[in-house]
C-alpha cells in the first residue's frame, strides 16, 4: 500500500463534453417522430426503453440508438420507414465519430495533479467507444490506470483498490455524477468531489450527502481539485 493520495477521475461530462452531443441527438429525435408523438411523449418513452434495456446493453451510444430504434418502431407502430431508420442509424454514426472536446482547465489540471498524486481513470460504458475517446483526448498519459467498467457501485471501486494496492481513506474521486462517482466511494470510506455538469442524465439524479467529516466538496471548476488534493499532501 502506497500512503500516496490517489485521485480517480470520471472521464464523460467531467474530463470531456458528452451530454451535451445526446442532446442534441435528442432533439433531432424528437423532430424526426415528430409528425408521429410530441416531444414529451417520445422523450417518456424513449428512457423508459433505456431503463429497460439498461441491463441488456449496458451504458453508452450503441445501447441508446438500438433503444431509440426500439422506440421509434414502438411508437409508429412499425409505420416508420426505412428511410427514418436509415437517419436514426446515421445519427449514432455522427455520435461515434463526434470529436472529444475536453473541458475547459482539465488539461493543465491533470498535468499538475500527475506531478504530486497517483492518478486513475474510472468510467463506465461501451468499451471501444470509451478507448477510442480516451486516445483521441491527449490525455491518457496522465493515468497510471484506465479501467472502463459496466457500472460504477460500491464492489466496483472495492475491486479496482484492492487491484491497485490503494488505501479507500487515500482515495478521491471526482466526477459530475453523485450517484456513480460520489456515494459508492463515500460509503468504502474514500473523498469525493462532485462537479457538476449542466445536464445530468435522469438515471444519474441523486441527493448529495450531507457529511461535515471533510470528505466531499463541492466544486465549479476542475481547477478547484488542485487545492482539495493539496488538503491531504502524499
Amino acid at each position: 500500500m502506497s500512503n500516496r493520495l490517489c485521485i480517480g477521475f470520471d472521464a464523460d461530462d467531467t474530463l470531456w463534453h458528452n451530454e451535451n452531443i445526446f442532446e442534441n441527438v435528442h432533439e433531432r429525435y424528437y423532430t424526426l417522430l415528430s409528425r408521429y408523438h410530441d416531444a414529451a411523449t417520445v422523450e417518456r418513452a424513449l428512457y423508459e426503453t433505456e431503463m429497460r434495456n439498461l441491463e441488456l446493453y449496458g451504458y453508452g451510444i450503441k445501447g441508446f440508438m438500438l433503444s431509440a430504434i426500439e422506440t421509434a418502431i414502438s411508437l409508429t407502430e412499425g409505420k416508420i420507414g426505412t428511410g427514418e431508420l436509415q437517419e436514426l442509424i446515421g445519427l449514432g454514426r455522427e455520435m461515434l465519430d463526434h470529436p472529444v472536446e475536453l473541458l475547459p482547465h482539465a488539461r493543465e489540471t491533470l498535468e499538475a495533479l500527475a506531478e504530486r498524486h497517483r492518478m486513475i481513470l474510472i468510467t463506465k460504458g461501451d468499451l471501444r467507444d470509451q478507448e477510442r475517446k480516451l486516445s483521441k483526448s491527449g490525455i491518457a498519459k496522465y493515468f497510471e490506470a484506465v479501467e472502463i467498467v459496466s457500472e460504477k457501485d460500491k464492489s466496483t471501486y472495492e475491486r479496482i483498490l484492492a487491484r491497485l494496492g490503494i488505501e479507500a481513506r487515500l482515495f478521491l474521486m471526482v466526477g459530475n455524477s453523485v450517484k456513480s462517482d460520489i456515494l459508492p466511494v463515500l460509503e468504502l470510506g474514500g473523498l469525493g468531489v462532485h462537479i457538476p455538469y449542466r445536464i445530468t442524465w435522469g438515471h444519474e439524479n441523486a441527493e448529495s450527502p450531507e457529511t461535515e467529516d471533510g470528505r466531499f466538496y463541492h466544486a465549479t471548476s476542475i481547477r478547484e481539485v488542485l487545492a482539495i488534493a493539496a488538503r491531504f499532501g502524499q
